[in-house]
């Protein structure tokens, strides 16, 4: 019986997901529940815990590294720390290497356009190969993020959240989510001009209702599934990059 009331409730979700007269505040919120579960309030924190603990060890000559390569292109700082919106709606600051020149958020807007000339050389090959993401590990450790989850948004826009949205505020952010598989192009989606604009009106409303899917279906499964999907989407994008360089 159980089953059967969860493959209904999956299906009326899939559905929603897929009707574009329906915005992800207006999913029912009666479809979003996998957020309340066990795993999503105890399980998932201890496994990032320890997964972050063991890669930042394990991962530090790396870390190294990139940040020398960072300073010596650019300078400091090697962390690129922008204010994002979190768990419960709190705030914090991310980690993640810089692949812009400094102050870039000066000088252009909150999205990456496609080939934007604020990406440095260094940058460049760490945003294509996802090597930028390393330093979230930081971010995991504090609790700030999680491995898996919603990507964490900017202020002016999660401030805006209404309805079914704020169920998003229900889980940690984190580097990967189905958003994140989508759009692992974002780039090249936007193009070279407005890339606000277009981030706003064509990519936006679609994130936030795939961030409302993962608040619904958060589970053990959910994220092994979205951990080696992107694994391998992130290489298979890494080797079309190192085989056009």
């Amino acid at each position: 019986m159980y089953n059967m009331q969860e493959n209904v409730t999956q299906k009326t979700l899939e559905e929603e997901m897929a009707d574009a007269n329906i915005s992800a505040s207006a999913i029912s919120p009666s479809l979003v529940q996998g957020y309340k579960g066990f795993y999503n309030r105890y399980m998932k924190r201890m496994c990032d815990l320890f997964l972050s603990l063991i890669l930042l060890i394990i991962l530090s000559p790396v870390l190294l590294i990139i940040s020398v390569l960072i300073a010596l292109e650019s300078g400091f700082p090697v962390f690129y720390r922008a204010e994002r919106g979190g768990l419960h709606g709190k705030s914090f600051r991310i980690f993640k290497f810089r692949s812009m020149v400094k102050n870039a958020d000066r000088i252009g807007g909150g999205t990456t356009a496609l080939n934007d000339s604020r990406i440095t050389k260094v940058g460049a090959f760490l945003r294509k190969t996802k090597l930028d993401e390393f330093a979230n590990l930081i971010s995991i450790v504090k609790g700030d993020m999680s491995f898996i989850g919603p990507r964490p948004e900017l202020i002016r826009y999660t401030s805006q959240y209404t309805g079914t949205e704020k169920l998003i505020e229900e889980v940690r952010p984190g580097i990967t989510d189905f958003s994140s598989l989508e759009f692992i192009n974002l780039d090249e989606i936007v193009g070279t001009e407005n890339a606000d604009e277009i981030f706003e009106q064509k990519v936006l409303p679609r994130k936030n209702k795939l961030r409302v899917k993962y608040a619904a279906k958060v589970s053990f499964a959910t994220d092994c599934y979205l951990f080696f999907r992107t694994v391998w989407k992130v290489v298979e994008k890494a080797m079309k990059f190192i085989c056009k360089s």
